[in-house]
């Protein structure tokens, strides 16, 4: 069979962080969707998303085989995969109104209305389903627990060093080349996942459920309360609780990070703080770009969302349910407001327009550093993320 992940409408409502890519590759837990579904099926997917995205993200069809197409937006379990093997050509997967599967057999066509004739079967899978952005750090926890039994699975952990303070050593695992020194890890109340070649400096305080992705780094002193991700590539350090950082992102000196996510290659300054609780406990709301307006979250606790290639400097303030675009630069004293256009330039003061130019030249030498090259594909679709939010920064 061949494997295509699809975007549905949740793809608006998880916009910014899905300008940059497909919903699949959204990180949540140890894995984003697309690893977990190609670890789960043992196979490749490709996608369905944007057209200024294909490019990166190409769309594989396959004239000789059944053709599947699953929402990317759905996280797999055993009892889902069991459904999906028994779809035949012309048989879809529903939960719902939500759309989980359908198999077009070798036919190109797909629609999100099922228009045609396609027998309809209601799944009983319970799958995890991420529709906001809130959803990523509030179902976090339950995916990293998921993501620890499929990864370690039969698996044997190395070893931690006798300097560490450990509870729970059986909810620990630890992957070849890392490296944890005097530490206190507390997996109690969840796993702790240690990546490939990561760090954990010394004073490090980890509660679980946690995750470290390869080449990533805890900084000395680092105090995380779970459930948190600390995706590939990243340096963290300060206080940070349930918040996810998709990797390729530093937040690397003191300050708090809650309830939050924060994409690819953004940078948090020293000393800089997110509020996650308003001062009157009331419902926090965030800017939903499907409508244009603020929307509510139910949620009682919820801090930060930041778009891929955004910064912060030093000792900025965001306010409870700020939501960042791609490719902001925010600086200065007091909070700036709590959405903030993709590519403005300034703070509580006032912004302008981050010019494509010289944000290009910033994340050139920001790949260099990572031995990456910002080549024409990842111009071109911040080219094209630029065109479509010009109109918020007006």
């Amino acid at each position: 069979m061949n494997y295509i992940l699809f975007d549905d409408h949740t793809r608006n409502n998880l916009l910014p962080l899905t300008f940059t890519r497909p919903v699949a590759d959204i990180r949540i837990g140890i894995l984003t969707i697309r690893e977990k579904w190609e670890k789960m099926l043992n196979s490749e997917t490709s996608s369905h998303t944007e057209e200024y995205l294909r490019k990166k993200y190409p769309q594989e069809f396959t004239i000789d085989m059944d053709n599947i197409w699953i929402n990317g937006s759905v996280c797999p379990n055993e009892k889902l995969l069991e459904e999906l093997k028994t779809l035949q050509p012309s048989h879809a997967l529903v939960s719902g109104n939500t759309l989980i599967a359908v198999n077009t057999g070798d036919n190109k066509e797909f629609d999100l209305e099922l228009k045609g004739n396609y027998t309809r079967f209601e799944s009983h899978a319970k799958a995890m389903h991420i529709e906001n952005p809130w959803d990523i750090f509030s179902k976090n926890g339950d995916a990293i627990k998921c993501d620890f039994d499929l990864i370690t699975k039969g698996r044997i952990s190395l070893a931690l060093s006798s300097t560490n303070q450990v509870i729970g050593l059986e909810n620990i695992f630890v992957e070849e080349g890392a490296k944890v020194e005097c530490a206190i890890l507390n997996a109690s109340s969840g796993p702790i996942y240690i990546g490939k070649d990561a760090e954990i400096m010394e004073g490090s305080i980890v509660r679980g459920p946690f995750s470290l992705g390869e080449h990533s780094a805890l900084k000395l002193g680092s105090k995380i309360y779970g459930p948190t991700t600390i995706g590939p590539h990243s340096k963290v350090g300060g206080e940070v609780n349930n918040s996810v950082i998709f990797g390729y992102s530093n937040k690397a000196h003191d300050g708090f990070l809650g309830n939050s996510v924060l994409g690819e290659w953004c940078n948090i300054g020293a000393d800089s703080n997110n509020s996650n609780l308003k001062n009157n406990y009331a419902e926090v709301k965030l800017w939903n770009y499907t409508k244009e307006k603020f929307v509510g979250t139910g949620l009682t606790f919820c801090g930060l969302i930041m778009g891929d290639h955004s910064k912060c400097g030093i000792n900025t303030m965001f306010n409870t349910g700020t939501v960042v675009g791609v490719n902001a630069n925010i600086f200065g004293s007091g909070f700036p407001r709590n959405f903030v256009p993709s590519f403005s330039w300034g703070g509580a003061a006032g912004f302008t327009t981050y010019k494509v130019k010289d944000a290009f030249e910033v994340a050139s030498r920001v790949y260099e550093r990572r031995s990456m090259d910002f080549d024409e594909t990842e111009q071109e679709i911040l080219s094209h993320v630029f065109e479509l939010t010009e109109k918020y920064r007006k």
